[in-house]
């Protein structure tokens, strides 16, 4: 996949007998998926998605205008991966984010690297980052108070509860280096 396509959904279990699938978006509304244009899956196939009234039930059309017709069609595509260009996404208010702009961002806490960012969660309860170093913070203004796009560094102030062990003990290892940090 190519670096400007961001990932919008995941085909689910079959519905019915149809050719109806569940699908599982990864965007605020749901229902945005039939506005971004056609949805890319892994093998470069585009495929458009209109939703029934039941919510998470769609039907798929491939590019050549051909609907799933059949549970069996719609088993051949569970898990496949939809994706849209990130030109397709809204615009996002100051100090918003897409998951896809923080991972791989490398992570500093003042001068000390603690990895780069290996995935984002939201179990609902709030938004954190987790850390190639199995650490995982809080995505707040008080735990990740500064943030680059550009430079693709992100800065950490980890509460007490995360460091885990003595934040000074962790520091005099110097097992972490802080080469090329932007300012």
């Amino acid at each position: 996949m190519t670096q400007d396509l961001v990932l919008v959904g995941v085909v689910g279990k079959p519905h019915g007998v149809r050719g109806l699938v569940h699908v599982n978006s990864y965007v605020e509304d749901p229902t945005s998926l039939e506005t971004y244009g056609p949805l890319q899956d892994d093998q470069g196939r585009f495929w458009s998605l209109r939703w029934s009234q039941k919510g998470s039930v769609a039907e798929l059309t491939r590019e050549q205008g051909q609907a799933l017709s059949d549970r069996t069609q719609a088993q051949a595509v569970v898990n496949m991966r939809l994706y849209v260009p990130r030109s397709a996404l809204p615009t996002l208010e100051e100090e918003e984010f897409y998951h896809v702009d923080l991972i791989g961002m490398e992570v500093f806490e003042e001068t000390l690297s603690l990895g780069h960012v290996v995935m984002v969660h939201d179990y609902g309860a709030g938004v954190s980052l987790e850390i190639s170093n199995g650490v995982f913070v809080p995505f707040t203004k008080v735990c990740v108070p500064r943030i680059d796009l550009k430079a693709r560094v992100l800065f950490v102030c980890r509460p007490v509860e995360v460091w885990g062990e003595n934040k000074q003990e962790v520091k005099s290892r110097g097992s972490y280096t802080a080469s090329g940090v932007m300012s």
